[in-house]
């Protein structure tokens, strides 16, 4: 073999290989595409319901934005040091070894004028107020993940199922996150829910999955919604971010004051700290209820999630009565030990002397009672 012989032989070994990668990249490419344009995956905003956001003053340079400026990692963090550090870091606790306690309350069978909560574990609650029922943010598949099996819900965590709720007025939804937007829950609920309230953008997700548009209320931050009966919503503001796919923010993430005949409430969704709290205070408050986002919070994620020393200023913010700390207790999506939420909370309502709700999953919480007692249902569990 001469030596241009050589060369060549060996030129198209190169090219073979060359073209053997290229094949497997673009076929990675498009097994990729086409797997996020599966079901679970939910549906972009297109036309006119595009045309609305783009009329949002929250949505700038193609993207809806936070009212403050909102890095998704702190200063002095990189995402590829957070990736490294979730795929190769150990991180003691992120799951109880033992079963998280709970209760089954048969929520067919309560009384029309019980006025109470139950708490399902992470963000998902069941209200019944003034005649209403309510439900926030569910997720009973028991995995908060597009891909089967990679974020499982703790063990005793999953105790209800879509069967065991009764007909639902309203579904808010916060934000389309997968621990919050559950695909599987939501069409098993679509013969049970009279209307759902999210926000812009949200309901190309639900219409996706079989919900008629009719029973969509997509609204856009400080909107009133009148309701029936009493009933009045006012969308505020969260300080997060959205996307289900490749695509980041292109739909919008809420809180929620809802006011009812005879009592005050606020949906928190995930939020890091931010002034708007205040504002809302002074606009809605006092508040009987908050709920706020209290776990998977990290230094290197601080503006998107509360970390606990800020949760009680927010709550505090919002003029509070009382406080319910979510977003803790059934996923691992944080490094921290999997109860320092609610132990670090807890200490801090105690020395600034905020009334804390920590059911435990299952548990009544009954609304017109200010001084029912809670346990620490998590202290001495592994």
């Amino acid at each position: 073999m001469t030596p241009t012989d050589h060369m060549t032989t060996s030129s198209s070994t190169v090219r073979r290989i060359i073209y053997l990668l290229s094949g497997i990249t673009a076929a990675t490419v498009l097994t990729i595409y086409l797997f996020m344009r599966t079901t679970p995956f939910g549906a972009p905003p297109s036309g006119s319901r595009q045309e609305r956001i783009e009329r949002s003053p929250n949505f700038r340079e193609g993207q809806f934005r936070n009212l403050s400026h909102t890095p998704e990692i702190t200063e002095g963090y990189t995402m590829l040091g957070v990736a490294f550090e979730f795929f190769f870091t150990s991180f003691p606790r992120l799951k109880p070894e033992d079963t998280i306690p709970s209760v089954k309350t048969d929520l067919l069978a309560l009384a029309p004028d019980q006025n109470v909560l139950v708490w399902f574990g992470h963000s998902s609650y069941f209200i019944q107020i003034d005649g209403k029922r309510i439900l926030v943010d569910p997720i009973f598949s028991g995995n908060a993940s597009p891909i089967p099996g990679t974020t499982r819900s703790f063990p005793g965590t999953d105790r209800y199922t879509v069967d065991d709720l009764p007909a639902i007025d309203y579904l808010f939804i916060s934000h389309d996150h997968y621990d919050h937007v559950d695909v599987s829950t939501l069409k098993a609920l679509r013969q049970k829910v009279r209307f759902v309230i999210c926000g812009l953008g949200v309901g190309a997700h639900l219409e996706r999955w079989g919900f008629d548009a009719v029973m969509i209320l997509e609204k856009d931050w400080n909107e009133t919604v009148e309701l029936d009966s009493g009933f009045t919503v006012f969308t505020t503001p969260a300080r997060h971010f959205s996307g289900r796919s490749l695509f980041r923010n292109n739909t919008l993430w809420m809180s929620y004051v809802v006011q009812t005949p005879t009592m005050k409430f606020y949906i928190g969704g995930d939020s890091g700290y931010d002034p708007f709290f205040k504002e809302i205070g002074e606009k809605h408050g006092p508040i009987d209820l908050v709920m706020l986002d209290d776990g998977q919070y990290d230094k290197k994620w601080k503006y998107i999630h509360m970390l606990p020393e800020e949760v009680i200023p927010a709550a505090k913010d919002l003029k509070a009565k009382r406080l319910f700390p979510v977003h803790n207790s059934k996923f691992t999506l944080g490094n921290h030990p999997w109860d320092e939420p609610m132990k670090r909370v807890a200490e801090l309502s105690r020395s600034e002397n905020i009334p804390l709700v920590t059911p435990m999953i299952g548990e009544i919480v009954r609304l017109n009672d200010p001084d029912q007692q809670f346990s620490e249902w998590w202290t001495g569990l592994k």
